[in-house]
């Protein structure tokens, strides 16, 4: 059984964990986990990506409770199913599906999970980067993947709803290490429908339209949408389409946030990474190292983060080692 300190890093550890040991049947024993965190041990979202992946391949688990620091895993057999998970709260639906996601290359019959908690939540993607940025860039490498988003969920109710849709997939190798031209710009901008009336998703959408046109980037596309949620709030994502690859940054809107601060921190973040020699924005440097470890191939990144290194740590554990090579034009992840 492996033996792996959980302190090092936050959930993405964890899920990490999850998708490799469901991968390669090897059961493993975490401790410490997010012991470094202000709120330590399993969070509901956590927990919940526990016993989904534990369900998908009937692992057996102890420790799987609200708060524990440490958690056993004993894999067994991978297989399609269709059920749903509640998280309980508004704890992130997309983190819950990342831990999932890299199922799908060990798959025989087809898997589908119905999640409830946060669509647009802190620390985490929203649900227009998942389905716009993220699902886009693992499909090109051969995943066969797709997310229904069927109810918004925000902060602090959550209540949003969404399905993953996983079918058996042959992975190629990525080919990540050269970005090329811009080619377009896309904007999704989404509020609650009790924010209509104030016109924060237009609000939004004119903001990231005005400040990406005054930087001369020209937006292909602008899509403003209001859901209904338990919880008033909204989301905004600006999409880069650069030749062949994507890259997304993204911002939330909360009570006394104006709609204009929104987007400028979206734009914001954008022109930093064009600036820079990244082809992945920051988020998916190390939501990507799963699929470049099981695929191999090479991702030039913005910037190596703590998660980039943890997760590699995580990655050599499970006899994944992913390398990093640093250059003046920007560092590379690569694997055979």
């Amino acid at each position: 059984m492996l033996e792996l300190d959980g302190s090092t890093g936050g959930g993405q550890l964890l899920r990490t964990a999850l998708s490799l040991s469901a991968l390669s049947g090897e059961p493993f024993r975490m401790t410490g986990v997010r012991a470094n965190r202000p709120n330590p041990g399993l969070c509901p979202q956590h927990l919940a990506a526990v016993r989904a992946v534990a369900r998908a391949c009937d692992a057996a688990v102890e420790g799987d409770a609200v708060g524990s620091e440490t958690l056993t895993v004993r894999p067994g057999p991978l297989s399609g199913d269709r059920f749903s998970v509640d998280v309980g709260t508004a704890g992130s639906v997309t983190l819950l599906f990342d831990a999932l996601l890299p199922l799908a290359t060990a798959l025989d019959e087809p898997l589908a999970v119905t999640a409830s908690g946060g669509t647009d939540v802190k620390w985490s993607p929203p649900m227009a980067y998942y389905r716009r940025v993220k699902l886009p860039l693992v499909r090109r490498a051969g995943l066969m993947a797709a997310v229904d988003a069927t109810r918004a969920g925000f902060y602090p109710a959550g209540g949003g709803e969404a399905t993953l849709w996983l079918a058996p997939s042959s992975l190629s190798s990525l080919s990540l290490a050269d970005r090329g031209s811009l080619s377009g710009l896309r904007v999704y901008s989404k509020a609650s429908d009790d924010l209509a009336d104030a016109d924060v998703a237009e609000r939004q959408a004119a903001t990231a339209r005005d400040r990406l046109d005054d930087a001369d980037h020209a937006v292909t596309e602008c899509r403003t949408t209001y859901v209904d949620a338990r919880s008033p709030g909204s989301s905004l994502v600006v999409r880069a389409d650069y030749d062949g690859v994507l890259a997304g940054f993204d911002a939330l809107g909360e009570r006394g946030k104006p709609a204009e601060t929104v987007a400028t921190e979206a734009v914001e973040s954008f022109h930093e990474f064009h600036a820079g020699p990244g082809t992945v924005d920051e988020h998916a440097a190390d939501q990507l190292l799963v699929f470049l470890a099981l695929a191999g191939g090479r991702v030039r990144i913005p910037t190596v983060t703590d998660h980039v290194e943890t997760n590699r740590e995580l990655l050599a554990a499970f006899g994944e080692p992913v390398s990093l090579e640093r250059s003046a034009s920007g560092p590379v992840l690569a694997a055979d």
